[in-house]
């Protein structure tokens, strides 16, 4: 019996399109997307002030440090652990470096001081990481450890008094501005220059998640760790690199939050950890690690700077802002079980 060979002239089968439920459950980042758009038209439609150029550029520039921070914590959350004690490495690297400037080294260039705060913030965590790996304890139990540790060492061995008097080379870097413009009611609007280091920190997070290896190793550590180790992924060098990286984010956070605001406040960004979290939660990312993406997590971000900046503007007070934004983590998570069943 002869088996009649396809045709490789006739046309392919259609494949059936998918439906908007199957891909929302592979891209889990697009419901928050959609969130993030009906929001803005809902916004819009109540209070067309919100699509004003002054109150774009100020939740622009509101996206900054929770952005960064939140892409570390995306690292984090993609390797299987959670880290709560970026702020603590974010306000002791801030504080010590302004305080260091003003006293020490008053003329040192910005290029240096940005530097200077990615490394400290980078050691501060690569000794998370490596208090992890060693200890073989959840991230979770570690970081609130050090968390505690490195806001006890700010608060008792360096300083507590707020500098309000910055050099000036950190003053202009806060007020460089990459563009400005008149409003509609006569003020100038100016979008900071520092804002171009939230867009560069995702392109250099997306490549190495997408595009190297260690990108990989993050992933499949967070998938199974026991199966990426036997796979020769060096468990320790992933725990440190994620971690310094998460605090090389927090420190770049940091130091442009004193510059933006013109003051350095040892007790500044304390208790902004969840909000931060709740931004990488709505982006798609798991607790459980494995999963996420960059586009998610911009998202997340973004969602959570209109929550908290637009309220207002529809009459709902400020007061209900973690309300709302506990009712946006309570239905994602709600998705997320439904899609891992």
């Amino acid at each position: 019996m002869v088996q009649e060979l396809p045709n490789p002239a006739a046309p392919l089968p259609e494949r059936k399109p998918r439906s908007i439920g199957a891909l929302f459950r592979r891209r889990p980042e697009l419901v928050s997307l959609s969130i993030l758009i009906a929001i803005c038209v809902i916004i819009a439609t109540a209070n067309p002030t919100f699509l004003q150029a002054s109150s774009l550029v100020d939740m622009a520039r509101a996206s900054v440090v929770t952005g960064l921070f939140a892409l570390g914590v995306f690292a984090i959350l993609a390797v299987g652990g959670i880290d709560v004690s970026f702020t603590a490495i974010a306000a002791l690297t801030m504080y010590s470096l302004t305080l260091f400037v003003i006293n020490i080294y008053p003329t040192a260039p910005v290029a240096l001081i940005i530097c200077i705060a990615i490394v400290g913030g980078a050691i501060l965590g690569a000794l998370n990481g490596r208090l992890v790996h060693t200890l073989q304890v959840p991230s979770l139990i570690v970081t609130i450890g050090t968390q505690y540790l490195f806001r006890g060492v700010l608060l008792a061995f360096v300083g507590t008094v707020w500098l309000m008097e910055l050099p000036p080379q950190m003053v202009d870097f806060g007020k460089a501005s990459l563009l400005h413009f008149d409003s509609a009611n006569g003020a100038t609007v100016s979008l900071p220059l520092y804002f171009l280091f939230f867009p560069a920190a995702a392109v250099l997070t997306w490549v190495m998640f997408n595009k190297t290896m260690m990108g990989r190793a993050i992933f499949a550590t967070g998938g199974n760790a026991d199966i990426a180790a036997r796979l020769g992924y060096n468990q320790r060098l992933v725990h440190t690199f994620v971690f310094a990286f998460t605090g090389a984010l927090a420190g770049l956070a940091g130091i442009i939050h004193v510059c933006a605001n013109r003051m350095a406040n040892p007790f500044d960004l304390v208790g902004t950890e969840i909000e931060v979290i709740a931004a990488v939660v709505l982006g798609g990312a798991r607790i459980t690690g494995g999963t996420g993406s960059v586009f998610g997590t911009v998202t997340g971000v973004l969602l959570i700077t209109v929550v908290n900046n637009s309220l207002v503007l529809v009459g709902i007070p400020s007061t209900w802002q973690r309300v709302v934004g506990g009712l946006f983590i309570l239905l994602a998570a709600a998705f997320f079980v439904k899609r891992q069943k």
